[in-house]
């Protein structure tokens, strides 16, 4: 159990913005349907928000990199 958490978490930790996102949406179709039971609404909704954090934190430091273009359009501080 721990390894397919550990080999989940690389997973999301490797996926793109859009792959996350995708992922994300077929969360919502599935805890969507009619007739999903609780514990596994509460097992997806647990792991799609893990995955939002990590999304948010993706976003957050390609945020701060952008901040860190000067005006001549090049990095400063890398």
């Amino acid at each position: 159990m721990e390894k397919r958490a550990k080999r989940a978490k690389t997973k999301a930790e490797e996926m793109t913005l859009e792959e996350a996102f995708v992922r994300l949406d077929g969360m919502i179709a599935r805890l969507e349907m009619q007739g999903i039971p609780l514990e596994e609404s509460f097992q997806i909704y647990k792991e799609g928000m893990k995955l939002l954090k990590k999304c948010n934190d993706k976003i957050d430091t390609v945020e701060k990199k952008m901040l860190q273009v000067n005006k001549s359009g090049e990095f400063s501080g890398f």
